[in-house]
């Protein structure tokens, strides 16, 4: 797997972009070794590599400005959200500037009419949801953290209703973008489908901050539904729970989530969220619609699961009551490093078609027992991804040993099942050794291809997605 290796560094070209840009913007450029630490922030085990400076941007201008500097000095330049990425996609490994865009946080403009908006990318989905709200809109792409929607968009990221409103490079319509040598680009317009030329949009959405910045999204909407309702219900075995999400997807029953926790990760939750949840393999549940037809398809789950051995089963339409159950979801992360304090949270995030969750969930269940790992597991069952979270303690070489076994092994075997390595957290740094064996040369020759025509400096973001 990867570990973050550093790159060659353009020392006097670093220099020079520092002095000017530190000019430039003044109290806005910072290079205090804290600020920098926390922009090559990490949340996995790649080490922290800080870039030597950090501009907080306030416009597409500011963007374009900073991008023209560093081409003129071939220095490296690596976008930052919140920070919530787990791949070490906000790493330096060859140093140079980080633009911060939280301070572009702007809703510019929202469309009722045609169901889309305009942010910037600083907005994060909170913050969105927040503001639509009183206009019956929401959002739905929900990664769990509170992530910003520039982020999101340059992760192709996911979340728990990707089952029901995709993920976001459909939700997507078009990008403004900041390109390697500081010309601003607009990828499309708003309409809801177009013929017009190469679709760079979709180029743009999980390309990572790799061929230019992200600096304006025009997102799709959705109406807030009539009716909602959680469930909840519990299996004899991951497998049983598998095979009750399969039949869910093959009856084509219109689930807006379905999410699956194995016993460890209820019985965190338990302890850190104050849950009363039977311990053992779960499914939670969220449907979307009309009262008539939420509850046609909690009733019609219902016997779903009775079929695979479900028990437990119940459903609520109390906001109160499916606010804490997801928010209790969310809080799986930290709830799990309780499991073992001290240690440290790897997150793994492999997808497989349907049909292969069932066999993939379970054969990782026996190879981390078979590696004596404790892996409590998560998914975005509906849709296939599900994360095998090691919680490691790092100061055991024999153990970490032991954890870059099983995710190489994980990432091959998903691949091996016509899976991908990564379902929704991105490449980045930790992934890239698998893109080949996933894709195969030639198509990431292809890839390498047009980010040697976009950045031929190969200053943007360097050292994510593509091997070297």
């Amino acid at each position: 797997m990867a570990d973050g290796a550093a790159l060659m560094r353009n020392e006097d070209g670093i220099a020079a972009a520092v002095g000017i840009l530190k000019q430039q913007f003044g109290e806005r450029f910072h290079t205090g070794s804290a600020v920098r630490e926390q922009h090559g922030h990490t949340t996995t085990w790649i080490a922290n590599q800080a870039p030597d400076g950090v501009v907080f941007a306030r416009s597409t201008d500011d963007v374009s400005q900073i991008i023209k500097v560093c081409a003129t000095h071939k220095v490296p330049v690596i976008a930052f959200g919140t920070g919530t990425s787990l791949e070490g996609h906000v790493n330096a490994p060859a140093g140079g500037i980080s633009i911060d865009l939280s301070q572009m946080d702007k809703v510019i403009a929202v469309n009722a009419g045609d169901l889309d908006c305009r942010v910037q990318p600083g907005v994060t989905r909170e913050a969105l949801n927040t503001h639509l709200r009183d206009q019956g809109l929401f959002f739905p792409i929900d990664p769990g953290a509170n992530a910003s929607l520039g982020g999101m968009a340059a992760t192709r990221a996911s979340g728990t209703n990707a089952v029901r409103y995709g993920t976001m490079k459909d939700n997507v319509l078009s990008l403004e973008v900041v390109m390697p040598d500081g010309a601003v680009i607009r990828t499309a317009s708003r309409a809801r489908k177009s013929s017009a030329g190469y679709d760079l949009t979709r180029l743009m959405v999980g390309s990572e901050g790799t061929l230019g910045i992200i600096t304006e999204i025009t997102l799709r909407l959705q109406g807030i539904p009539e009716a909602m309702s959680a469930a909840r219900c519990s299996f004899p075995s991951v497998e049983a729970a598998s095979k009750t999400v399969m039949a869910v997807i093959q009856y084509g029953l219109p689930v807006a989530r379905i999410e699956l926790l194995d016993t460890m990760v209820v019985r965190a939750l338990n302890a850190y969220s104050k849950l009363d949840l039977p311990e053992g393999p779960l499914l939670l549940l969220e449907f979307h619609g009309s009262e008539a037809s939420v509850a046609e398809q909690a009733e019609t789950f219902g016997m779903l699961a009775e079929e695979e051995g479900g028990s437990g089963y119940r459903a609520t339409a109390s906001q109160e009551e499916r606010n804490k159950l997801w928010q209790a979801r969310h809080d799986a992360y930290w709830a799990m490093l309780a499991l073992r304090p001290g240690s440290k949270a790897v997150t793994t995030d492999v997808c497989v078609p349907i049909s292969r969750l069932a066999e993939a969930v379970s054969t990782a269940q026996e190879k981390a027992a078979e590696l004596d790992l404790f892996a409590p597991i998560v998914g975005h069952a509906g849709d296939g991804n599900f994360h095998a979270s090691l919680l490691i303690d790092m100061d055991d070489p024999s153990e970490i040993a032991r954890a870059k076994e099983f995710v190489s092994w994980l990432n091959d075997m998903a691949i091996s099942m016509d899976g991908t390595c990564t379902g929704e957290h991105g490449v980045g740094q930790g992934k890239r050794p698998y893109l080949i064996r996933e894709l195969g040369a030639d198509t990431v020759s292809v890839m390498g291809a047009i980010k040697k025509a976009l950045d031929p400096d190969n200053i943007m973001n360097p050292g994510k997605i593509l091997p070297e």
